[in-house]
């Protein structure tokens, strides 16, 4: 799955490397070194511009709540539980299956954060300890250092609590599409721990290369069988791994030194 990610390019770098036509200075974010469900997070989508007489799609960069909630939920509350859809059924699901078809985006990220158990659970039940060994985040990013294009979905929520002029009577959120993680070798593995993704976590986001983002973004595809071919895992060998220090596991902590490279995993105490 995908919990937490970085996201801390400007606004400006995004609209120049997603040939973005149209942003809203009023809507800039901070930088995000910690993005947790339920907050506002960038998002690259093509769409008509509202009351525009030309209804052709532009592609804009817009902020949406991280947690998707499907138009016809009667509440946002599981909105924090809708973070991910699985790219294996998100065609076929009820809450993703319209916004798949229609309302598809990129969410740029700097990498996402993943957390990987360092002890052996049979070890510790061998041993009469019951409580789980604290888990080690690593940092999963671009080897190369380029944006982190994760695939999405967003969808509109009427709240139909508040009048129709109400600011907040509309809500925008997204979800984090994901794939199973890659099991080929890292393009560069820390010196100690997991050679491959799938050593950390099963599943991990689609990662879309920019031979994508035109497709993905265009809403005038609807064919499934082209769109999933969209989300399958790309070619592996693309990224790199390394340990960070458990500080992200707090999202009130927020600051670069999140994606600071540790020697070595931390130690795996108990607590």
């Amino acid at each position: 799955m995908c919990g937490r990610y970085a996201a801390s390019r400007r606004p400006e770098d995004l609209t120049g490397l997603f040939q973005v036509e149209r942003w809203d200075p009023d809507e800039t974010l901070a930088p995000d070194w910690n993005v947790a469900p339920t907050k506002e997070v960038y998002a690259v989508l093509e769409r008509p511009l509202k009351d525009a007489a030309d209804r052709r799609p532009v592609r804009q960069l817009r902020t949406l709540k991280w947690g998707l909630v499907p138009s016809w939920a009667k509440t946002p509350e599981g909105a924090a539980r809708m973070i991910n859809a699985r790219a294996e059924t998100v065609h076929e699901k009820p809450s993703f299956r319209k916004a798949f078809f229609q309302r598809r985006c990129i969410l740029p990220a700097d990498g996402y954060y993943e957390w990987m158990t360092g002890a052996d659970e049979r070890q510790l039940e061998e041993a009469g300890k019951k409580k789980r060994p604290r888990k080690q985040p690593y940092f999963v990013t671009p080897a190369d250092g380029s944006v982190f294009a994760m695939a999405g979905l967003y969808e509109f929520w009427r709240d139909a609590t508040l009048p129709p002029g109400h600011p907040q009577a509309w809500w925008a959120t997204c979800s984090v599409i994901t794939t199973e993680a890659e099991t080929t070798p890292l393009a560069v593995a820390p010196a100690e721990g997991p050679s491959a993704l799938a050593d950390i976590h099963p599943r991990m986001p689609v990662m879309l290369t920019p031979d994508r983002w035109d497709a993905w973004l265009d809403p005038a595809r609807t064919d499934g069988e082209e769109l999933l071919a969209l989300v399958a895992p790309p070619e592996g060998g693309l990224m790199r791994a390394y340990p960070v220090a458990t500080a992200v596991s707090n999202v009130r902590n927020n600051g670069p030194e999140l994606q600071e490279e540790l020697a070595a995993p931390e130690e795996t105490t108990l607590f």
